[in-house]
């Protein structure tokens, strides 16, 4: 998106945009800090309803520039900042302190936020639904805890390639009972003990599990019998996995289950496709290992 940053100060220079409530400048490669100082300074009221803001790919943008545009966005309820290796802790604190309402986090591949900035996220949004920290490197385990213990409304939880953590923060997840979405791929510290306590997320819809070697069937079991809505879940490369896990997914989910990932699950036999349905009678997608 070429000009992006003038072209966003001249659109919401024009009163025809006093009002409006979403930005998408997702991969606009020419945003800048500077844009946002100016749009702060020269029409510090124009976002004033602003409810979602997506700056996902802006690589420009570092906490200067968020804090400028933040600052006049008090009614914003969704920040999305993936990808974005610049800002830091500072940023949460800004967010923290400017918008009230924020229900939807998205810190993907945010590499500098830490626990610090969990702790505000923490203290300010005991509502938050949605939380994305895919890559969020520095944080841990005392992070991570602290933040569920407050934030108990969460639906939505992905931690993505965080693979420091252990089931000591794992097993706070029990607490988030309207979870419905979890993403733990690349967990390689949970094991089937963390993931028995996940099971106590009884609404979970969306489960991925991918890459998390140390779980065998005793785990998945639990959450097959414990979760009964899920609709999607990957196994994918845990070769700990049998049939034994197959078989009690059916007799507990059968009516919900439509994806399935085994792939590389080199314990789970391969299937036809009129045996797959007779287990999982609306399942559209299964990925069995080559």
């Amino acid at each position: 998106m070429n000009n992006a940053g003038n072209r966003l100060v001249a659109a919401l220079s024009l009163p025809r945009y006093r009002l409006v409530k979403h930005i998408n400048l997702e991969f606009a490669r020419n945003i800048e800090d500077k844009h946002f100082i100016l749009l702060k300074s020269k029409c510090p009221d124009s976002l004033q309803s602003l409810e979602l803001l997506n700056l996902n790919g802006c690589q420009k943008i570092s906490d200067e520039g968020t804090e400028a545009i933040l600052s006049i966005c008090p009614k914003l309820e969704v920040f999305s900042i993936y990808w974005n290796v610049r800002i830091t802790d500072t940023s949460i604190i800004h967010l923290a302190r400017s918008c009230k309402h924020i229900v939807d986090l998205n810190f993907s591949g945010c590499k500098n936020i830490s626990d610090r900035g969990l702790q505000f996220v923490a203290e300010s949004y005991p509502e938050l639904e949605s939380l994305n920290l895919t890559r969020c490197i520095k944080v841990t385990d005392d992070g991570l805890k602290q933040l569920l213990h407050k934030c108990l409304s969460l639906q939505s939880l992905n931690l993505y390639a965080l693979s420091s953590l252990t089931d000591e923060a794992y097993k706070t997840i029990s607490l988030l009972v309207n979870l419905k979405f979890l993403d733990l791929c690349g967990a390689q510290n949970l094991s089937d003990d963390g993931l028995s306590c996940i099971a106590k997320c009884k609404n979970l819809i969306s489960l991925n599990l991918t890459w998390c070697v140390r779980v065998t069937d005793e785990g998945v079991i639990t959450i097959a019998q414990c979760c009964t809505s899920l609709e999607f879940l990957s196994l994918f490369g845990i070769v700990g996995v049998t049939d034994r896990c197959l078989e009690a997914l059916s007799e507990s989910c059968s009516s919900t289950i439509t994806t399935l990932d085994v792939n590389g699950c080199i314990g789970i036999k391969r299937r036809s496709r009129d045996e797959l349905l007779q287990l999982f009678p609306h399942l559209k997608c299964f990925k069995v290992h080559s």
